[in-house]
């Protein structure tokens, strides 16, 4: 598995991405099931409210070489300031009509 890693922005700051890392390191919660091994390909935020950067982030870490895309607990659960994006589906639905329905989508890290 080849994953390309999107993050919030507002959060950042405060999150260097080292549990949504680890836990793919490690195959832990939403990676518990993978079986072969998982190499990031990239690590990119949104871009800021709404999430428009994400869509084309997403596509150019495909075309760099990612089968999937985990859009990180950080927009989907809120974690670490427990404030979820209220654009994440809007998000998630632009990136799998710009990257085709081949490309697996992750919702959450950890």
């Amino acid at each position: 598995m080849k994953v390309g890693l999107i993050r919030c922005l507002q959060t950042e700051d405060m999150c260097p991405a080292t549990t949504c890392l680890k836990v793919m390191k490690e195959k832990k919660f939403t990676f518990a099931e993978v079986e072969e091994d998982i190499e990031v390909v990239g690590v990119n935020t949104c871009g800021g409210c709404p999430g428009k950067k994400a869509v084309t982030r997403a596509a150019e870490m495909v075309k760099r070489g990612a089968d999937t895309i985990a859009i990180a607990s950080c927009i989907t659960k809120g974690s670490p300031i427990g404030f979820p994006c209220p654009h994440a589906d809007q998000m998630k639905q632009a990136i799998v009509r710009k990257v085709g329905d081949t490309i697996k989508i992750i919702d959450y890290t950890h």
